[in-house]
């Protein structure tokens, strides 16, 4: 097991690195090999090519954080539910974070993204305790499907409630559209300054409560008998999850299935060590959201497709194929 953890590792390390260099590399324009390479080891250097590289390295970085923070999210989110269906957009927590910015921008007039990410956070969290509460009741319990369709309902009447306060609105409206959409093209250094804080929080967050995570996903009876708060480690773990999800969404729109695709491909290479996952689940993000943002560029030329249609393109497969193969009990 340590040799395939390894292994896996040192392949996403190499993966995040590529990813890099091709979000670098391709664009509305293809910048040559050469002048990529010189204009990272020579940043000094003055040219056109070398310009439009540092250009893209704001938007690289940033989407190098906010893919990292999905995936550490759908992790810590599918540790405390025990459900491999457990998202950020599958639970309703984009939408929630959704409607908490339409809020602000209808009502609040909000125009700052410091602004967005607060009303997010909250939307975030008070969206993911309604799931929750909702997907308990009953004599089963949660199961992953209760989970799922408790997500599905609340995303779905968030959302109705969502059009009804912008539909009045048209400049909120037109706002909302793009943003709506999920991408990392309109990112800027204030964006990439403002996530990192928030992804540093929940990350460090998370990695302190991964060996309480690691006993909690083997039943709430078993952890309380090892000695495990079984409440306070959801509410905390849930919490780091909202957090990088939410300051996410306010920034970068509501990009799904990053946290669904991520954690279920690690298990099959590593496990399901919570205390491995966290690490390889932000390179693993970081790694997919960058190659989804790449493959939009290419194939939207001179334009680009929004990396959220991307993810979601390549995230719907994979959210059926986990449903098949995930062991439920009925409800």
């Amino acid at each position: 097991m340590r040799k395939r953890v390894w292994i896996s590792s040192i392949v996403l390390i190499l993966l995040a690195l590529a990813a890099v260099f091709l979000s670098l590399w391709f664009g509305a324009r293809i910048i040559p090999f050469r002048d990529v390479w010189s204009a990272v080891i020579h940043p000094q250097l003055d040219s056109y090519n070398t310009r439009v590289v540092h250009a893209r390295t704001v938007r690289t970085l940033f989407g190098f954080l906010a893919g990292a923070a999905l995936g550490v999210s759908g992790t810590v989110m599918q540790s405390v539910t025990r459900n491999p269906v457990a998202d950020p957009s599958i639970l309703g927590v984009n939408t929630g974070a959704a409607l908490a910015v339409v809020i602000g921008l209808v009502f609040f007039n909000i125009a700052r993204p410091e602004q967005y990410i607060w009303l997010a956070l909250a939307g975030a969290g008070l969206t993911s305790a309604l799931v929750y509460g909702i997907a308990s009741v009953g004599a089963s319990g949660i199961t992953p499907i209760k989970l799922a369709l408790s997500g599905a309902t609340v995303s779905v009447a968030l959302g109705s409630l969502l059009t009804t306060v912008l539909l009045p609105d048209t400049d909120a409206m037109n706002s909302y559209r793009f943003w709506q959409i999920g991408s990392i093209g309109a990112a800027t250094r204030e964006h990439m300054l403002l996530l990192l804080p928030f992804f540093i929080t929940g990350l460090v967050l998370a990695l302190l409560l991964a060996d309480h995570l690691n006993v909690v996903t083997l039943g709430d009876e078993m952890a309380s008998s090892l000695g495990v708060n079984v409440r306070i480690v959801r509410l905390l773990a849930s919490a780091a999850g909202v957090i990088l999800c939410g300051a996410t969404t306010a920034l970068a729109g509501p990009i799904g299935f990053v946290g669904l695709m991520v954690p279920h491909l690690l298990r099959m290479m590593t496990g399901s060590d919570v205390r491995v996952m966290l690490p390889l689940s932000a390179l693993g993000g970081a790694s997919l959201l960058l190659i989804a943002d790449v493959i939009g560029r290419v194939i939207g030329r001179p334009g680009e497709t929004e990396v959220g249609v991307i993810t979601a393109l390549l995230g719907a497969p994979v959210f059926i194929y986990v449903i098949q193969k995930a062991k439920v009990r009925s409800l």
